[in-house]
């Protein structure tokens, strides 16, 4: 049974949401609280003896460290130890295995349903006004993760079949559903990159319980099946993707709509092997579609004509002008995943085993949620839109003030508060939407030859040699 959680924990628990913002009354200033932390850790978390690495300061460590310029071990002791010593505490062993086993004792599942309820907080206080025809728009792509090449996560997660034995690295697919209007991530599952039922669109059906009445899905052509869009709509939710290449658009057909825009019938397809004969049933045998072209003008793009396909079948009320403009915003979801993968330092994983490596993906996003939470706040007081802030700015900008909002009474805290704000808010993205960029790097790499065969056979070569 869980040990009563002490004060010393809770204040962590409070110093380290105090770094996020996450203290107040204002909007998106409670989007995870004391209690949330605390009530979740007593459901997940059984304690057996009491030690100095307790579920909530290896949660506090653990968070400290995915958000880290040094995400160490090493340093997150060393972090962990200097806020102990400051009211008097002893320090624990300097050395890493007590935090490393602490680590391991937390339940994946705690960070899993952390990482879920910011971000269904963060979106349900998004103002209205960041939506887009008053609807909430959700994102949903998908990419990848490379981790250490260890046996066992070869075994959960194996290297893409390009690689040769040896020479690559494993590889987890993780697709997320992202807020258009916020940035935050709503809800991820991860799995593997190759195998049956492993590709990123049968992921997201996992990930079809999270969604809400009256969304607007916004994906790519690989999300573009009968399938999903005639599931979705059993759900009351709309879509927009682009039109799967070995679907073609014969404007002539079906009803007219204006130039290049119709709507047509889409036939059920028999039934896949991995459907089963019920929900098939249950599916209609046509749903009506919109498909509609957009004509690319801006010079340097790549791609000269998009066909884009939607539930939304009511010319009047959304335009074609304004559904291209859409589509055009789930580009958001590619710079999101950048920020994730690049920004929170998530692109090459650490963790020596696949459970800490879920456990370390659950972290970057409950990370990368609580810096979106400050972003809103830093938007909505200055008058501007989440997107136009930078993450990276705001991640420094927290970075550097998180021992100011922990330290200072809350009396000046309010002050504090509003300075990392501002700060936060001047820290703007480009604003280039025409944006267009050779696919070339001008930085050349080391001049080191690629490793051709395993490291081992390598190694053995070298001491032959000499």
């Amino acid at each position: 049974m869980l040990h009563a959680i002490g004060r010393t924990a809770v204040a962590q628990v409070q110093s380290l949401l105090r770094g996020f913002l996450q203290e107040g009354s204002c909007p998106f200033s409670t989007v995870l609280t004391v209690k949330d932390l605390v009530d979740l850790i007593r459901q997940e978390c059984v304690e057996t003896s009491e030690r100095i690495f307790t579920p909530v300061v290896t949660l506090w460590t653990f968070l400290r460290q995915m958000h880290s310029d040094a995400p160490s071990c090493r340093a997150a002791v060393a972090r962990l130890n200097a806020t102990r010593v400051a009211p008097g505490l002893a320090p624990c062993s300097p050395l890493t295995s007590g935090y490393c086993k602490a680590r391991q004792r937390l339940p994946a599942t705690l960070r899993h349903r952390l990482v879920h309820l910011s971000g269904q907080r963060l979106q349900q206080q998004t103002p209205t006004a960041w939506h887009w025809h008053g609807r909430a728009v959700k994102i949903v792509d998908g990419s990848g993760g490379s981790m250490p090449d260890t046996e066992a996560n070869q075994q959960a997660y194996p290297q893409p079949g390009s690689q040769a034995p040896g020479l690559g690295f494993p590889v987890a697919r993780i697709v997320v559903v992202v807020s258009l209007a916020c940035g935050a991530v709503l809800a991820a599952t991860v799995g593997r990159i190759k195998g049956k039922q492993t590709s990123a669109l049968m992921l997201f059906h996992d990930l079809h319980a999270h969604l809400e009445r009256d969304d607007v899905i916004l994906a790519d052509r690989f999300s573009c099946s009968y399938w999903e869009v005639a599931l979705l709509l059993g759900l009351g939710i709309d879509v927009v993707m682009r039109l799967h290449q070995r679907r073609v658009a014969d404007f002539r057909r079906g009803q007219g709509l204006g130039h290049e825009d119709h709507v047509v019938p889409w036939t059920k397809p028999k039934q896949p092997a991995w459907m089963d004969e019920a929900t098939y049933t249950a599916l209609p045998a046509t749903i009506e579609m919109r498909e509609l072209q957009v004509r690319v003008t801006q010079r340097g793009f790549r791609t000269r004509v998009v066909l884009v396909a939607t539930t939304l079948l009511d010319a009047k009320v959304c335009t074609k002008e304004e559904l291209a403009g859409l589509y055009r915003a789930r580009w958001h979801a590619e710079l999101d995943l950048r920020a994730i993968k690049q920004t929170m330092q998530m692109d090459v994983l650490r963790c020596q085993t696949p459970a800490m490596v879920r456990k370390e993906i659950w972290g970057h996003l409950l990370v990368y949620n609580l810096i979106r939470a400050a972003m809103a706040q830093a938007a909505l007081r200055q008058g501007v839109l989440p997107r136009q802030v930078s993450l990276q700015g705001a991640r420094q900008t927290l970075e550097a003030f998180r021992s100011s909002l922990s330290r200072t009474s809350p009396t000046q805290r309010e002050g504090v508060i509003q300075m990392v704000l501002s700060a936060i808010a001047q820290h703007r993205v480009g604003t280039r939407p025409d944006r267009y960029e050779p696919r070339a790097v001008k930085r050349r790499p080391k001049p080191y030859p690629l490793l051709r065969m395993p490291r081992q056979q390598a190694r053995a070569r070298l001491t032959q040699a000499a």
